[in-house]
């Protein structure tokens, strides 16, 4: 969402100064426009509705904005002092729905450590915002019910007809902020959802894995989609499952190697051992464990318990086989 500057008009200040302790000239103030959201639907596969944006330009107006989604008092770095609703002529969203989109108009005090901020929205490198609100429903597109408690899954289609969830009766705007991706897709928008009833469950929607490493190893700033952080975070703890248990078996096969090294090569020291070991990959482990498996069995023979040599008794049996 495109932030357009500006200055503050003189009704603007009035409406500015309910939020300062001390009354600001236009001197004082860089005011700006800045897009929130609109109500098209999203790469998460959901909307807000006309009357949920209406809502959210009550709830936003006061709220003061960040940089990427970090909640502190150290990183504010403006506050909204209006908020409205725009219908933007001749423009449709995908699905030929009237395009909404909530204006807002906010302001940063003109001072020595706001410069390079004010610097940055001036040359465009701070130009995108991603909104952070609780919504009390999502409607599914398909049925009507809230989609957590129905099996439509967001993104397919049923009959022709595309899945998403609109978003209604937001219940609170707790911040809006400025991120670093460059491209309203890419930054996305980021919502939770606060829900009276049961907890929402969440459905898979088939996020490729391959895509996602393709992301990760770009060797440039993402942004990743709710249902891509679900899948790296399913892919990480599986992961460090399998982490767990390889080195599990990779010291056992440590342990079995140094025990077989006290048989086959007593003159090797534990420490030197220990040193090789380290270095040795499972299947390198492996194959030095086979290598000395064979010769253990050089050295120490193995025999059946009941084993009795013939030679030494001098009980030999043979005379008795053709009787």
């Amino acid at each position: 969402m495109k932030v357009n500057a500006g200055r503050a008009a003189p009704e603007e200040l009035d409406l500015i100064n309910k939020y300062t302790r001390t009354p600001l000239e236009e001197k004082d103030v860089y005011a700006f426009s800045v897009v929130l959201c609109d109500n098209e639907i999203d790469r998460d596969y959901e909307r807000f509705s006309g009357s949920s944006l209406e809502r959210l330009g009550e709830l936003y107006v006061g709220v003061t904005g960040i940089a990427d989604h970090e909640a502190k008092s150290s990183n504010q770095r403006a506050r909204i002092f209006s908020c409205r609703v725009e219908t933007v002529k001749d423009k449709l969203c995908s699905d030929g729905k009237t395009y909404k989109r909530l204006f807002a108009r906010a302001y940063i005090p003109v001072t020595e450590s706001s410069g390079e901020f004010i610097a940055q929205l001036d040359s465009g490198i701070k130009k995108e915002v991603s909104v952070g609100c609780a919504v009390r429903h999502r409607i599914c597109s398909i049925c009507g019910k809230d989609i957590s408690l129905c099996d439509h899954i967001k993104g397919k289609k049923y009959g022709g007809r595309l899945c998403y969830a609109t978003l209604e009766e937001p219940t609170d705007a707790y911040e809006w902020s400025f991120v670093a991706v460059p491209a309203q897709k890419m930054a996305g928008v980021v919502k939770s959802y606060g829900h009276s009833g049961a907890q929402e469950k969440e459905k898979k929607k088939g996020v490729s894995a391959t895509d996602i490493e393709k992301k990760l190893f770009a060797g440039e700033e993402q942004s990743f989609s709710a249902e891509e952080m679900k899948e790296l975070v399913s892919r990480f703890k599986t992961l460090e499952k399998k982490a767990v248990e390889g080195e599990f078996y990779r010291d056992k096969l440590i342990r079995e190697a140094k025990s077989l090294s006290a048989v086959v090569l007593p003159e090797l020291s534990e420490d030197t051992l220990s040193r090789i070991t380290e270095e040795l990959s499972v299947r390198q482990l492996d194959e030095l464990i086979k290598a000395f498996d064979v010769r253990a069995e050089d050295i120490l023979p193995v025999r059946p318990q009941l084993f009795r040599d013939n030679a030494l008794t001098g009980n030999n049996n043979d005379g008795y086989r053709n009787i």
